[in-house]
């Protein structure tokens, strides 16, 4: 309703101010009320049109939209499992062109002492053995060109007796100019008997040594070997 009192209204002051305008010849003889009433009606012509304008023209929103926020993807998960250690096994490794080497393995706690084979010693049914040293141990200093006389004590391991022409045989003299005499006796076996070798010293310092096995009537050497060593100083 107010929107039509007010376009009545605009319509009846427009054709006031139009009416004044066409009549020239008035526009001298306008009274005071009239001219206000004209002013009146062209402030609330131009009020009508601001009014209508700003109704047609749509005002735009102005609402500001957000910024997408950026999401992150979570960082991917890495399984923690790790690799069993290989197990590493030791085999030598030769050269090209040589040959595998046997690995001796290293000898610990005594070594057996070997037994002499007794019966390999003997000649025919006569067999010796050394009991012990009698005089002269090995290593037994002696004066240069000293006459000495050497004597071991032995046992008759072999099955017959031992004659009492039976003598001795050289193994090693290089150094002595040895010599002996005749055992003396008979001895039955398993029984014992002293021999020995009469030497002379060398007259130069030194070490030496020399060997010596009993012998039957004729000539053949038996039984273990007799040695002696001497030094010289």
């Amino acid at each position: 309703m107010k929107k039509q009192h007010k376009f009545t209204a605009l319509l009846l002051g427009l054709s006031l101010f139009f009416s004044a305008c066409g009549n020239t010849q008035q526009e001298e003889t306008l009274s005071e009320e009239d001219i206000i009433l004209t002013f009146s009606v062209g402030t609330m012509v131009a009020d009508f049109f601001a009014t209508q304008t700003a109704m047609v023209t749509p005002t735009a929103a102005s609402t500001n939209t957000p910024l997408p926020t950026n999401t992150f993807l979570p960082p991917p998960t890495v399984a923690n499992t790790q690799l069993p250690l290989p197990t590493w096994t030791f085999a030598p490794v030769f050269p090209t062109g040589v040959a595998n080497i046997a690995l001796t393995p290293t000898v610990t706690g005594t070594p057996p002492t070997a037994t002499p084979n007794t019966g390999a010693l003997a000649f025919g049914c006569n067999n010796a053995a050394l009991v012990r040293d009698a005089n002269y141990p090995s290593g037994t200093t002696v004066s240069p060109g000293e006459d000495f006389t050497k004597t071991w004590k032995v046992q008759n391991t072999g099955t017959c007796d031992w004659q009492y022409n039976y003598t001795m045989a050289i193994v090693v003299d290089n150094d002595f100019d040895s010599s002996w005499g005749r055992l003396g006796r008979d001895v039955k076996p398993g029984d014992w008997a002293e021999v020995s070798v009469s030497l002379s010293a060398p007259n130069n310092d030194g070490v030496y040594t020399g060997s010596w096995r009993m012998a039957d009537s004729g000539g053949n050497p038996f039984g273990a070997t007799l040695s002696v060593t001497i030094i010289v100083p």
